[in-house]
Order: C-alpha cells, then structure tokens, then sequence
C-alpha cells in the first residue's frame, strides 16, 4: 500500500508524499525490545522487514508469534552476517517488493520511529538521498552519551569525513538512516562491510556514487540494552578500513574519474613534505652527532619544502571540502530514465 501523506513536520518543510516507505530492523539479541519497537512505527509506513540475523534468542520466531502488524513481513539470514548483512538482506527484500524509500532502525530501542518521517522528509522532497541521525547537534544532550563512546565517535566522524568525503556530517557510527531505494539498487551490495564498519563504509560507497548525504537531529536513548561495539577493540581496525576507503576515494574521484589541479596538489604536496621532513631530520640528527649547527642554507632547503607541501595538502583539503556531493543521485536517475521514456514513446 502506499501512504499517501505524512503529518507529521519537518525542518524541511514536505509534509506529504505518496512514495512507499519500507523500515528494516536487523535483529540479533532484541528479543525483549523489538515488539515495541515495531508497535511505535507510524502509519506511514507500508511495510515492516525484520530481519533475524541467525539471533540465539529468535527473535523472528518471536515476532511471528506475537505481532499482529500485517505491514510486517520477517526475513531470516541462515548464518550471521553482522548488522551490514542483515540490512543488506532487508534492502534487497524493499527493493524487489517495489519500495522508494528504506529506513533502517536497530531493534534495541534506542531509536525512536517516531523520527521516521524527519529521515524521509529530505529524500521525498529530493534534497537528499540517504539520511542519517546525528546525536551530537544538541549540545544540551550529549551528556547522556557515555564518555567513552562520546570519544569514540569523535575520533571516527574525524576519520570518516577523511575517508567518505562528506565533511559536513558527524557521528558515522549512527545506524539510524534512510535511503532512496532507486540509490540502494546502485550500491555494491557484496562489497559492502558487513559488520560494525558497515555504517561508515556505506558512506564511502555512497560518495563514490555522488549520492547527497544529510544529517538529522535526534537524541540518543540509553536503557539497559547491551551494546556489541567496543570502539577501543575496533578503532585500530577502523584505521586500516579508512586509510584503504580514502585511497581509493582519492584514486576514483580525483584521477579515474576526473582530474583537476587538486589531483596534482596532494601528491606534489605529499612528496615535498615527506622530502623536507626526512632531509630536515637526517640533516638534524648528522649535526647532532657532529656538535655542530647545520647552516642556514641546510635549514631553508628542509623548511621550505616542509611549508609548501603542507600548503599544498591543505588546498587540496580545501578542495576537497568544498566538493561534498549536492546534487541528488536519485533525482538525476529520474529525470534520464523519464527523458529516455519520452524519447522511446516518440
């Protein structure tokens, strides 16, 4: 069925759409939270994917059994495959029942899905094409988050704006998203990571698509649930995934896709800084051994090369920032699928 209004108000100012909404909620030990979670879903969504994530505790069977919600449907994963898996699995299940826009919510209640129509608001209007929460926007809230995930998630939104491009967002760790389902056929489903960098990896696979990604307040809710991430277990692995992710980025979209002077500015920028700094050093520690000052023109030729290189590399950051993606994957989509249609129909 699809909903053809949503009464609810947005910053955005859309209040109606009649696109079919889907919601995915992975489950894995929510047995005791996911039967209210799935009471509290508006009507404006058409249909409900619980998708039990091979969960010791059945949390599908329990549903089944105790959910009279027909919008519900439960998809069942044979072997855990992480939280990227398991809303990969829901997003194919959208995707192939004709639905246009994807929320996903966790099903330990953190996430209010009373939030639902400010996630699909942006993507309805076609301001956007993937949502995201953000409990970091009002300041007055951040206390409720434990220290030690308020550190976490700082230091990984650092490295995801680096390794994802979208410098204008903030807590990538955040799985509370929505996403247009015409962007979700796009992504690279098997590449995807499956597991807790599954969150920040689709952000990468989202810029490589040129896909607007917009952030939206919530606050966070902190009960008795048990959470599974450990940033101080996972924070070294995230390291290597973003260095790999901004790599790659910096490769597709700086010399495989295009090329402009910020393509020449970060690797003359590297080599310079690198070169001044190993000179610099080699230089410092030689006159160190020798109790003798290394002259003037010695320390220009590693200061120099120091200077403009980090000059360099702070251009092509700038560069960088100012590129965030701010035309709609989606909406592009549409208007060549509607302009090939009218050129086949004529």
């Amino acid at each position: 069925m699809a909903i053809k209004s949503v009464n609810r108000g947005s910053k955005h100012g859309v209040t109606n759409t009649n696109q079919k909404i889907a919601v995915v909620i992975p489950c894995y030990k929510v047995r005791n939270y996911i039967l209210g979670v799935i009471s509290r879903i508006g009507p404006e969504v058409s249909r409900i994917y619980v998708v039990d994530d091979c969960c010791p505790d059945s949390s599908g069977a329990c549903v089944e059994e105790n959910c009279k919600d027909p919008r519900v449907l439960v998809l069942r994963n044979p072997e855990n495959q992480g939280v990227g898996g398991a809303v990969m699995t829901g997003y194919q299940a959208a995707i192939d029942d004709g639905m246009e826009i994807i929320v996903k919510v966790d099903g330990d209640g953190q996430m209010d899905p009373r939030l639902i129509p400010d996630f699909v608001a942006p993507i309805a209007a076609g301001e956007a094409d993937y949502t995201k929460g953000n409990r970091f926007f009002d300041l007055e809230e951040i206390h409720a988050m434990p220290r030690g995930r308020l550190i976490g998630n700082a230091a990984l939104s650092f490295m995801t704006k680096l390794s994802s491009g979208y410098w204008d967002i903030f807590d990538p760790t955040n799985g509370y998203t929505a996403v247009h389902a015409d962007v979700a056929r796009h992504l690279p489903f098997k590449k995807i990571s499956r597991r807790y960098f599954f969150e920040t990896d689709m952000l990468f696979r989202l810029n490589t698509l040129r896909a607007v990604v917009v952030d939206i307040p919530m606050n966070a809710k902190y009960g008795d649930e048990v959470s599974n991430l450990k940033i101080s277990r996972i924070i070294g692995e995230f390291l290597v995934k973003h260095v790999r992710n901004f790599l790659k980025r910096v490769f597709y979209n700086y010399y495989l896709r295009d090329m402009s002077l910020a393509s020449v500015e970060l690797p003359l920028g590297m080599v310079m800084f690198l070169f001044g700094c190993l000179f610099g050093s080699y230089h410092w520690i030689h006159s160190i051994s020798l109790d003798h000052p290394s002259s003037a023109g010695t320390v220009m030729l590693s200061a120099l090369p120091v200077i403009i290189g980090l000059q360099l590399i702070l251009a092509f950051l700038g560069h960088d920032i100012s590129s965030v993606p701010n035309r709609p994957f989606h909406r592009l989509k549409r208007n060549i699928r509607n302009r090939t249609e009218t050129e086949d129909a004529s």
